[in-house]
């Protein structure tokens, strides 16, 4: 039965020349539907919907690239012999965490020239920022890529997984762990914990986007453990764990610090 089994075409449709990927469509959806919240929320604060849109369109492309860089940097060895295909992102291959610092970056310098508050749009875009994520990681999925070990088509199905993920997982003659799904799933759980309960209650400026650095990278942390591609700092050492275990300690290093330091500032 499983000789059968065929895996969803990775090119969504093609305009003569050009192959339209679902990688990049899925990674639009993402963007797109963040850009939609993240001006709704605006609009909620009083805050102008054009800063967040102007910020998202800056900051997306230069997500996109550092996401690139980051992952062949840490994979220079195979891209310096095939240098044409660093430019190839719809095979695959960006880095969350690169994406992650290079939006950081962005707002760092976006609310400098705007004079505005870093931490809050940062707290603005947050949930849209996983959201994204969740989102995104069903790129992998048609790509057949971020999956763990090798595994049997008996633990899919008691997983109660749909057949088409199930068989999007057989990948040349094996069965393979869903870690893309995992990681989508804590994403958007979330996304709802952000979006839902953390935002509606009475936060400080910046407590919504550490929330969320933290959030992620203990699922990440997790799900990166369980997968075979991870990029690898030594031969021991998973790059994504390093960086999330240094974001977690840096997340709540500065939740518990300002928090002091308003608690200080207020019995002062």
């Amino acid at each position: 039965m499983t000789d059968n089994v065929q895996p969803l075409n990775p090119i969504a449709l093609e305009l003569g020349p050009i192959s339209v990927h679902w990688y990049g469509i899925i990674i639009a959806c993402g963007i797109i539907l963040g850009l939609w919240i993240a001006t709704r929320e605006a609009d909620r604060l009083g805050w102008d919907k054009e800063i967040i849109i102007d910020f998202i369109m800056i900051a997306a492309p230069v997500a996109i690239i550092c996401a690139r860089i980051y992952y062949v940097a840490f994979e220079w060895e195979h891209y310096s012999q095939y240098p044409s295909q660093i430019i190839a992102i719809w095979q695959g291959g960006i880095a969350i965490h690169g994406a992650l610092i290079g939006a950081v970056l962005t707002a760092i310098i976006y609310t400098r020239k705007k004079n505005i508050s870093f931490w809050k749009l940062a707290d603005i875009v947050a949930p849209s920022l996983i959201l994204g994520q969740a989102i995104g990681r069903w790129g992998n999925f048609m790509n057949q890529e971020a999956h763990g070990g090798e595994t049997t088509r008996a633990f899919l199905e008691s997983l109660h997984l749909p057949n088409f993920i199930i068989n999007q997982m057989f990948i040349d003659g094996t069965y393979y762990v869903p870690t893309f799904l995992y990681e989508s799933s804590w994403d958007l759980l979330g996304f709802v914990i952000l979006f839902f309960v953390l935002r509606r209650l009475k936060l400080k400026n910046g407590e919504l986007f550490l929330s969320y650095l933290v959030w992620y990278s203990i699922g990440r942390f997790y799900v990166e453990g369980l997968r075979t591609d991870s990029l690898m700092l030594t031969s021991q050492l998973r790059i994504a764990q390093v960086v999330s275990l240094v974001l977690i300690g840096i997340g709540i290093i500065i939740f518990v610090y300002r928090r002091l330091k308003i608690r200080t500032h207020t019995s002062g």
